[in-house]
């Protein structure tokens, strides 16, 4: 797949993944400062932004991460960055405050507990491939999983390259009989 083709795609990705959320964030905080996703779990990473902000360059503090987040220019008017939450942070609201130049911008995440399955249940979604993946040799792995396993070519392919091989040593042979004859003419 092309560069943009590529790029096209992981934007349209993008936007459909954390466009609606994006949305949700700031309409929830009330604002400048918008927190992606808006309902993070203890230990997950966050993207941050600011708008209304002139400075270069901003940091977000918040209870909630585990360290100030640098937030510097975005593709957009405002500033951006990511930070982690803390993994140590109880359910609940905090307050996320950027300091860019001289004022105080303010935003909040909602930081939800992470859902633990009761003892014996089965996990709705697998945190890995339980299957071949489709990947390498055109997806071809599915394919080989089950099948018999060859080593070598086939009769057809020792067939041709026998032909080929037996073509080139007579091309070669009938080249150098020419040559010798030519030779003893000359000479």
């Amino acid at each position: 797949m092309g560069k943009r083709r590529l790029a096209l795609c992981a934007g349209v990705l993008a936007v459909t993944a954390f466009g609606p959320a994006a949305c949700a964030a700031y309409a929830a905080d009330g604002g400048d400062v918008s927190v992606v996703p808006a309902a993070p779990a203890p230990g997950g990473d966050i993207a941050l932004r600011v708008t209304g902000c002139d400075a270069r360059e901003a940091v977000a503090q918040s209870p909630a991460l585990v360290s100030d987040a640098r937030l510097t220019p975005d593709d957009g008017d405002g500033l951006a960055g990511e930070g982690r939450v803390r993994s140590t942070v109880t359910a609940g609201t905090y307050t996320v405050t950027v300091a860019c130049g001289g004022t105080e911008h303010r935003g909040t995440v909602e930081v939800v507990r992470k859902h633990t399955p009761a003892a014996g249940a089965e996990p709705s979604t697998y945190p890995s491939p339980v299957a071949p993946v489709n990947a390498g040799a055109g997806g071809a792995a599915r394919d080989l999983a089950g099948g018999p396993e060859r080593h070598g070519p086939g009769t057809a392919q020792t067939v041709v390259a026998l032909a080929l091989a037996g073509t080139a040593a007579l091309t070669v042979h009938r080249a150098a009989r020419r040559q010798a004859r030519r030779g003893r003419r000359t000479g």
